[in-house]
């Protein structure tokens, strides 16, 4: 249902609040530059602080820009159950294609409570789910066995975000979900070595800012040219572990304002702008992968 590569879009802010013109703006580069499906208000749209009625502003401002070109993938999840629920019956109403939904963080529920978590929201509705498994930042891990166990239980759950590094897990899931489940990767550091063991893509960070070399990598990998994918990967190296380099999204908002000026580096607190340091790393990797100024 899903493969390639997939932006988790940035939210432009300007004095506080959407810049929605800056992002319709953004979303129509995203898909000229062949991204092959876009997740609004996921992490790195700073999903966390934005209020219920900004979150899915957003979601359906970007639902109206893409028109059907590609599958929109919204962040959709919560700790708390009933707030999942909403928020999942919302994007639906929004026109999202699919929900993108974290485990509950913060309670740290264990595994049978995680597996009811996700059987509440997907019987109370029927949008695909893409499960988002980030325990780095939830605190909350869904081991292999509840993610084969979701799977076969739920047909509406059709993939998974996996940015938990553990790269045994691909096989895992493919062994027990069977190679159907969609499997993308959550870390542009592991994506190649991730499609190499099954994955069908990778939910990125960097192709915020560099687009059309992550959809050319993704590309490549899905035809088997996996020469020109490496190529391609020595390039964005550096700049997967910049954008890293201090407090995400700050400086992917930094990269992208270097080169789309338009799209203000604002964040909103607990958030702050990158460091000077991170800022000079951010620029000499895209400088290094050839990434100037649209």
């Amino acid at each position: 249902m899903f493969s390639g590569s997939i932006p988790a879009l940035v939210t432009p802010f300007r004095n506080g609040s959407f810049d929605e013109d800056a992002y319709r703006d953004f979303v129509e580069w995203q898909l000229t530059e062949g991204s092959s499906a876009v997740v609004p208000c996921g992490t790195t749209g700073e999903s966390a602080t934005l209020t219920f009625e900004e979150h899915f502003h957003v979601v359906r401002t970007c639902v109206d820009q893409v028109r059907g070109r590609v599958p929109v993938i919204a962040g959709a999840g919560s700790n708390d159950t009933q707030v999942a629920i909403k928020n999942i019956r919302t994007a639906k109403e929004a026109g999202a294609d699919a929900a993108l939904m974290v485990p509950p963080y913060y309670n740290r529920p264990n595994q049978d409570g995680i597996f009811a978590h996700f059987e509440a929201v997907v019987t109370a509705c029927d949008l695909p789910v893409v499960l988002y498994n980030v325990p780095g930042r939830t605190v909350t891990d869904i081991k292999p066995e509840t993610v084969v166990r979701l799977a076969r239980a739920f047909p509406q759950i059709v993939a998974i975000k996996d940015a938990s590094g553990d790269m045994p897990r691909v096989s895992m899931h493919r062994g027990g979900a069977g190679p159907d489940f969609v499997q993308l990767s959550g870390n542009d550091d592991m994506a190649l070595a991730f499609n190499a063991l099954g994955g069908r893509g990778c939910i990125s960070v960097t192709a915020n800012v560099a687009p059309r070399l992550c959809a050319d990598m993704q590309a490549a990998m899905l035809a088997g040219d996996y020469d020109k994918a490496l190529a391609i990967n020595d390039l964005l190296y550096p700049l997967h572990a910049a954008l890293f380099s201090d407090a995400s999204p700050g400086p992917v908002k930094y990269a992208l304002n270097r080169i789309r000026p338009n799209v203000s580096a604002d964040v909103r607190l607990p958030m702050t702008l990158p460091s000077t340091e991170s800022c000079n790393t951010v620029a000499r990797a895209l400088d290094f992968a050839g990434i100037s100024q649209q």
